[in-house]
């Protein structure tokens, strides 16, 4: 989605609405936070203790931008949307350690 905002692709379809950004500069919000989520996935896969913090939080701003992407895009949004959604559930969920930690 970012490499094709960013090439100005005809792929989206761009529409007058109030939060209307540049493709190109939609094209650089999906990069950036496509990265914060892998750095936040790879927190959580290797069980660092702040992975799920920053999952969360990533997870929470591409829920927003995926919200103001629907009227380029909403077959892509709405599924990004459910699935950050369900990210954002499982990390902050209560978590107790095996050890009877928190």
């Amino acid at each position: 989605m970012g490499a094709s905002g960013i090439a100005a692709d005809n792929l989206f379809a761009a529409s007058q609405y109030a939060y209307r950004f540049d493709l190109t500069a939609w094209g650089w919000i999906h990069i950036i936070v496509g990265l914060a989520l892998v750095i936040g996935g790879m927190g959580v896969v290797t069980n660092k203790s702040w992975g799920r913090g920053v999952g969360a939080a990533a997870a929470g701003i591409s829920l927003i931008t995926q919200f103001m992407f629907v009227p380029y895009y909403p077959l892509w949004a709405l599924p990004m949307m459910v699935l950050d959604l369900l990210v954002i559930f499982a990390l902050t969920r209560f978590h107790m350690d095996p050890e009877g930690g928190w």
